[in-house]
């Protein structure tokens, strides 16, 4: 922002504080000074810039206390999947890998989760995705195993009905599970739910069909190809998951 002939000092005063980050405003245009001439804002008369205190490295971001706590000191391998809202289907998943005592951030993609949000108290058929930290054990799907270094079963069995829109019949090509009232080494489809029906289950990563979920998370194909392809039973990979809200309690 450059200014033409002369600009009283007050002026350039007030410019600096509304719009401290542009300092090529407040370093001196023609007859102009913020009084610090081409010093920063801090300068005589202007405004001190504060900044927020660095993240912490040796914890996963937006995530307070409460879920981080429930991350096992083992895992190496954490997908975030941050949601926009408590009642939106959109999120973003992260995934981090920890190297020493640092996580550091691998990949990100667009997700979706439950179709009405999120809740704490995940019950069959309401159509939220449940809040928490899960771990990540079994994968399988329709197509191909593609690498997977978890445990991978390849099963017609896994096919979304075809009574469904066609925009759903390859949900499940690929599927990690996410280790929500199942069975751990089991198959991601086996139906077994430890804390009953109520609790609903059944609950994946699965392929993107571009819109809200039952319960589960959804991302693109390349996204799933990459997990699968990454994700570590060596490295005790798990979810953290929920609305940014949620994550950050």
């Amino acid at each position: 922002m450059r200014t033409n002939g002369a600009v009283r000092t007050g002026l350039a005063a007030m410019v600096c504080g509304t719009v401290a980050v542009m300092l090529a405003a407040c370093g001196g245009g023609e007859g102009g000074g913020g009084g610090g001439g081409k010093g920063h804002p801090g300068a005589r008369g202007g405004v001190a810039r504060t900044s927020a205190p660095p993240a912490d490295p040796t914890r996963i971001p937006d995530v307070g206390d409460r879920l981080q706590g429930r991350i096992p000191s083992d895992s190496r391998q954490v997908l975030a999947v941050y949601g926009q809202g408590k009642d939106s289907a959109e999120s973003t998943a992260v995934l981090y890998t920890k190297s020493g005592k640092v996580w550091e951030k691998t990949r990100s993609w667009a997700a979706h989760n439950g179709k009405k949000g999120w809740t704490a108290d995940h019950h069959e058929g309401d159509k939220r995705s449940p809040v928490g930290v899960f771990t990540l054990s079994d994968a399988g799907g329709v197509l191909d195993d593609p690498g997977a270094r978890l445990p991978y079963t390849q099963s017609e069995t896994f096919q979304a009905p075809h009574e469904w829109a066609k925009s759903y019949w390859h949900d499940f090509d690929y599927v990690i599970a996410i280790d929500y009232n199942r069975l751990k080494g089991n198959p991601p489809d086996d139906g077994t739910r430890p804390w009953g029906d109520d609790k609903g289950g059944g609950i994946w990563l699965h392929m993107d069909h571009g819109s809200g979920t039952s319960a589960c998370v959804s991302l693109s194909k390349p996204a799933m190809e990459y997990l699968l392809r990454t994700l570590d039973p060596e490295r005790h990979p798990v979810v953290v998951m929920g609305d940014k809200a949620d994550l950050k309690a």
